[in-house]
């Protein structure tokens, strides 16, 4: 019986199995009253769609052309890999590897990349977590920079080489003292070319910063390519995907431009010197590159027959790139031709230098002309000096890094609208010249700041609009040029110095534990002398009269006198009543013979020097009466020597007031014009304080 039931629950069971899954049941059929049990279905699970951002621009960027030289160089090597030297800039990987993100040390590629597993650069290798708190880029040069999220641009658009690795090969050849000799190999290696490698625009846009092209020792270089805020970076001008250059942006200031051969026009007012000496202004900086590169590589050729002794050629397509007659690898390199060599190859593979860094590319073009031995009498190096990136006044503080606020509002391109906004200038990084932005207001684009009157270091406040009829400042162009150029001291500069050292009298130096040091100007006190005795910029002695503002002149204003941006004088309009003469150093008016030499014919600025000279000699025979001689270098601070060569220091309070009408004329090359019969009184004045004879002299 128990086996028959047992029997019976297995039929049963196998039933149902049997109907579950859809076949007539043999046996037991379900009874009719008890509902057919529901057949299983299968779950289906539906996965969500991921979206890669900016997939599609990136697909169709060199970033991801897998297919080429960039990226199938090594397919053919025995490994087939990308070595440590190229995998950061060739593949992901390496990439990766470099920042540390594999867990291997950071700022090194460790290990090689397989070819087959190189696939361009792909959304990793920028997007990861290393690369968000990413800010710092170390060159070739090893100078390091901050540069936000660019940094993961520049570590690989930054070359191969610089300056430093340059000067490295000459100094290891021993050929540092012969740079017209082929060095002896070394280890049997000759001495050879040095290649920048591929679109270093990095290098280019911080000029003379990173040291990316060979800048000769002497030279100052442009520092980093500024153009307008928002516009001075990698991500500011490309596309950061398809990498393309922002043409519609372009477009915003640049009219005209439409396409990137369009870009190849573009010359900005700051860009005035004809650099190529073509004679043509008008041409983009483009072609005035292309003009350098064609005279240096002429130079290049000529040099290599007439001195290397050995013909050679260019071809920007095949490695080594620089060949000799048989079509191998140039074989006499010497260091003066590989400096040459080496910044004519930056120029050529950096195709957008014009737009990163081109005055900076530029300066390296014509001095590496200049140092073959070319004829560069006819070539523009500098610009005009707002706009001088590449000279001192801008370039001073480069070692320190900061321009401190007693200087950045007029050594910066931001320091005019800081102190127009706060009153008060802070320290800032160093600038390379002024900008658009630094007279015109961006956010009344073009206006000019309106500056309604400007206080001279003697506490005079001043305008060029002078006063309305309530007594008010009016705000005139000019005003924004008087708030560097008035000079730095004056009259109640150089008496509180005089009366802080405690001197007994004129002639005596300072009180026991106390100082008199030279009052220096400052350059180009061009407001100071213009507006005269109103704001005390010269040193006036006490009792005598002095004229005021030069304003009897129709052209009496800034911007009357010189081109706002090229900063050179307007002679043309100066031309008309000057008997149609240009020449500006021969103008008079009247004839007074201010220094007694009878003539009444020569210019204004003749009868100055002549005084001026004459202050000098009365300077140094002053000095000399006291047993200190003194000595004078326009080019030297302090300017004032004594017969040790270091700075002068036996000042006394008579000396210090001549010496500082002395400077103060040297410092203003245009005062004869500024305001010259105010010169001419200084000057003269001066040299009765000394002591010398005046008896000839006509003070106006």
């Amino acid at each position: 019986m128990k086996k028959t039931l047992m029997l019976l629950g297995s039929l049963l069971l196998a039933a149902v199995i049997i109907t579950a899954c859809g076949a007539e049941p043999t046996e037991a059929p379900v009874p009719p009253t008890q509902p057919p049990a529901p057949a299983p279905t299968e779950e289906v699970v539906v996965k969500p769609t991921v979206e890669v951002p900016y997939l599609a621009a990136w697909e169709g960027s060199a970033h991801n052309a897998s297919d080429t030289e960039a990226f199938r160089h090594w397919d053919g090597d025995d490994p087939a890999e990308v070595p440590t030297a190229c995998a950061k800039c060739h593949s992901t990987q390496g990439y990766q590897d470099f920042l540390g993100l594999d867990g291997s040390e950071a700022g090194k590629v460790d290990a090689a990349v397989p070819a087959k597993e190189v696939f361009g650069i792909q959304c990793a290798a920028c997007h990861n977590s290393v690369t968000l708190t990413k800010t710092e880029v170390t060159f070739p040069s090893g100078v390091t920079i901050t540069a936000g999220d660019d940094s993961r641009c520049m570590e690989c658009h930054q070359g191969r080489e610089s300056k430093v690795s340059v000067d490295k090969a000459i100094a290891d050849y021993n050929a540092v003292d012969a740079p017209d000799a082929v060095p002896a190999p070394v280890n049997d290696r000759p001495f050879g070319f040095r290649n920048v490698h591929y679109y270093p625009a990095a290098a280019t846009l911080y000029g003379g910063v990173v040291q990316g092209g060979y800048q000769y020792d002497g030279k100052t270089y442009d520092g980093k390519f500024r153009h307008v805020e928002g516009y001075d970076s990698c991500t500011g001008c490309h596309d950061p995907h398809t990498l393309q250059v922002k043409i519609d942006q372009c477009a915003f200031c640049h009219e005209g431009v439409a396409s990137v051969d369009d870009l190849k026009n573009i010359r900005m007012v700051s860009s005035a010197s004809d650099y190529d000496g073509d004679g043509d202004t008008q041409e983009g900086v483009y072609y005035e590159l292309q003009g350098l590169q064609e005279m240096l590589l002429a130079e290049i050729q000529k040099y290599a027959v007439n001195t290397a002794g050995a013909e050679i050629k260019y071809n920007p397509e095949a490695y080594p790139y620089w060949f000799g007659a048989d079509d191998k690898a140039y074989p006499n390199w010497t260091p003066r031709l590989l400096k040459a060599a080496y910044n004519y190859q930056l120029a050529q593979k950096d195709p957008g230098k014009f737009a990163h860094g081109g005055k900076y590319v530029i300066q390296l073009l014509i001095d590496s002309i200049e140092d073959l031995g070319g004829d560069v009498s006819a070539l523009n190096r500098n610009d005009p000096g707002h706009f001088a990136g590449n000279t001192e006044p801008f370039r001073h503080w480069d070692a320190e890094g900061e321009v401190p606020a007693a200087c950045t509002k007029c050594h910066t391109a931001e320091g005019i609208p800081f102190f127009v906004k706060n009153g008060l200038n802070i320290a800032a990084e160093p600038s390379n010249g002024f900008m658009c932005s630094t007279c015109h207001n961006e956010e009344a684009w073009p206006e000019r700041y309106a500056v309604a009157s400007v206080k001279f270091p003697s506490g005079a406040e001043v305008s060029f609009g002078g006063k309305d009829a309530e007594g008010k400042f009016v705000a005139d162009d000019g005003n924004l040029c008087l708030l560097c150029h008035q000079g730095r001291s004056s009259k109640v500069t150089v008496d509180g110095a005089i009366k802080s050292s405690g001197a007994a009298d004129v002639d005596s130096g300072p009180a026991e534990g106390k100082r008199l040091g030279f009052s220096n100007i400052h350059y180009f006190a061009a407001g100071a002398t213009l507006f005269g005795s109103e704001v005390q910029g010269a040193y006036m002695y006490d009792g005598k009269e002095y004229v005021g503002a030069f304003t009897a002149h129709p052209l009496n204003k800034c911007q009357d006198c010189h081109n706002v941006h090229a900063l050179e004088p307007k002679v043309e309009a100066c031309a008309g009543c000057h008997g149609n003469s240009t020449e500006v150093e021969t103008y008079r008016i009247g004839d007074h013979d201010y220094d007694g030499d009878g003539d009444v014919t020569e210019g204004v600025k003749a009868e100055l020097d002549t005084l001026a000279e004459a202050l000098y000699a009365q300077i140094q025979a002053y000095a000399d009466g006291k047993g200190t001689p003194i000595t004078y270098n326009p080019s030297a601070y302090p300017y004032f020597f004594g017969a040790d060569g270091k700075g002068f220091a036996a000042w006394t309070p008579r000396l210090l007031k001549a010496a500082f009408n002395y400077q103060y004329y040297q410092k203003d090359p245009g005062a004869f014009v500024h305001n010259g019969k105010f010169i001419a009184q200084i000057l003269i004045d001066s040299i009765a304080d000394l002591g010398g004879d005046v008896s000839t002299y006509k003070r106006p």
